[in-house]
């Protein structure tokens, strides 16, 4: 498994949160990641004053990276101010995205990472968010074939938020690695009680990630799994 998709039940409820905090867990142990998020709205130019605290601006200080023009345009080429649904944002600026490139893109960037190098491709908005005037997050899921990991929040009806996203990716025949449950401030329960009823349900591991907080290693193992030692050489 060399790259991995992080999908959302929703919008606004973590994925970058989780991204970048898996990112730096992994840079931690040693283990090479890149992390994209190829099409992004609501992004301020580089000069912005608020341009550290965008999507793209935290997922290059999660790997270390200077902002600069080359770094920004290597992780998210499609960016947009406005903060809608990035068909919206895109007619705005007089500019669109299409799907076979936004994929195209993706390939690429997997093709040429560093042997070892895990990928990680943050997607926007929800599942079902669209993304073109005629497709949505679950259309580049599908294109890209990749394992997905999801991204819950704690709030109140995340629950059922999550395992509706789980029920679409599984009648879409796209592989779920695991649900990352990211705590939403104010949430009536703890993240553990959402993260276990989803993974009672959800057919694959759930990982609490509490706000301000390391990324658990339990995650950081599903996404990088260690590589199994080589078999003996019994040809001698």
């Amino acid at each position: 498994m060399r790259a991995l998709f992080v999908a959302g039940a929703g919008t606004e409820i973590g994925k970058t949160y989780v991204t970048a905090a898996l990112t730096r867990r992994l840079r931690a142990a040693g283990r090479p990641v890149r992390a994209l998020k190829p099409l992004a709205s609501g992004v301020p130019p580089l000069d912005h004053p608020d341009f550290a605290d965008s999507d793209t601006g935290r997922l290059l200080a999660a790997q270390g990276l200077a902002v600069t023009d080359e770094a920004v345009a290597a992780c998210s080429p499609w960016r947009f101010e406005a903060p809608l649904a990035p068909d919206l944002a895109a007619a705005r600026e007089g500019r669109s995205v299409t799907l076979a490139d936004l994929v195209a893109w993706c390939e690429a960037r997997i093709a040429s990472a560093e042997p070892g190098t895990r990928v990680l491709i943050e997607g926007v908005g929800g599942l079902m968010s669209p993304i073109t005037a005629g497709e949505s997050g679950l259309d580049w899921v599908k294109a890209l074939r990749l394992p997905v990991l999801l991204v819950s929040g704690s709030y109140l009806g995340a629950i059922s938020h999550a395992l509706t996203a789980v029920e679409t990716l599984r009648a879409h025949a796209c592989p779920l690695l695991a649900v990352a449950v990211s705590e939403s401030a104010g949430a009536p329960v703890p993240p553990e009680t959402v993260a276990e009823a989803i993974g009672r349900r959800a057919g694959a591991p759930a990982v609490c990630l509490h706000r301000g907080a390391d990324c658990p290693e339990a995650l950081a193992a599903l996404a990088f799994p260690a590589e199994p030692p080589p078999s003996p050489d019994t040809s001698a």
